[in-house]
């Protein structure tokens, strides 16, 4: 293309682009609907490592034909560059022409998404065109019947979905929005995988939470349990010494009755009362000592 073919190609775009038609605005809905749509196709094809050029709002020229923008194209087989620098996707130069459109139709004209560009666009043999009407929440969707055709066949849905085989996806209406679906799974945009991250770190967070309360309660259901053992070790060591108090009355008792009895107790007899623990055995000896008349009757067996 020489110089000046360029010069005059570039007018070309620039009034395409300043035609109030063109650029009259849907309003932010339409905006929004091209945004998510090639927000959520982005992130799918980078993931995915398909080699797959999106642009939104690019001129775009034929030979011999009036430029036209389209809310949303796709080329196969061409890189997605960072830093795009293309003003329009000029066929001449690519050496290739689109491979999909998908318009977002909201308060725009409903003859031309629907009517005049299913004729154009299967005349220029772009494979696939489709066409979100937001306002209605209904997509179309077109087909070539094969690479030299010229009359696009309508594409029919299966279960609510329209298979396109050049993005390898189906789309849908579900929620009021257009999506996009790779087999079962449903793609999302950045907004959507942003407000999932927050549930699950909320999610992560209010696990956490009750971790830590559980924690807790174990802590102090363990204190108490201790506090209880604690109790009960106290109890018994008093209920111990209660014994051993009420043993040693039973020894001082039988002790004092021999001596009321004025039974001779020699050491051994002592010893014998003084280290015995039983206070069965003291009971008895006790009563016994009440009417023995020797401490042979006393211990006896």
């Amino acid at each position: 293309m020489t110089p000046a073919e360029r010069e005059r190609l570039l007018v070309r775009i620039l009034d395409a682009l300043s035609d109030p038609r063109s650029a009259m605005a849907e309003g932010r809905p339409h905006q929004k609907a091209k945004g998510q749509a090639i927000d959520m196709l982005t992130l799918h094809f980078g993931s995915t490592g398909r080699v797959i050029y999106l642009a939104e709002e690019l001129a775009v020229l034929y030979p011999g034909e009036d430029v036209f923008v389209p809310d949303i194209l796709a080329v196969l087989d061409v890189p997605q560059p960072e830093d795009d620098l293309r003003m329009a996707w000029v066929v001449a130069d690519e050496g290739r022409g689109l491979s999909l459109v998908l318009e977002v139709l909201h308060q725009g004209d409903r003859n031309k998404d629907l009517v005049v560009n299913v004729e154009r666009y299967a005349r220029l043999r772009i494979p696939e065109y489709f066409v979100y009407d937001r306002l209605r929440q209904q997509v179309h969707g077109y087909r070539l019947p094969a690479p030299d055709a010229q009359r696009y066949q309508r594409i029919v849905p299966q279960r609510g979905r329209y298979s396109s085989a050049v993005l390898g996806l189906d789309l849908a209406v579900s929620g009021g929005k257009l999506r996009f679906f790779y087999g079962m799974a449903e793609l999302f945009g950045s907004a959507d995988l942003i407000d999932r991250l927050q549930g699950m770190m909320d999610d992560l967070e209010t696990r956490a939470e009750q971790a830590q309360a559980q924690a807790e309660q174990a802590q102090a259901q363990a204190e108490q349990a201790q506090a209880q053992a604690e109790q009960a070790q106290a109890q018994a060591e008093q209920a111990q010494a209660q014994a051993e108090q009420a043993t040693n009355g039973l020894r001082e008792a039988l002790l004092a009755a021999l001596l009321m009895r004025q039974l001779p107790v020699p050491e051994e007899a002592r010893s014998r009362v003084l280290s015995c623990h039983e206070p069965a055995t003291l009971q008895r000896w006790l009563l016994r000592a009440m009417s023995a008349s020797s401490l042979d009757e006393v211990f006896s067996a």
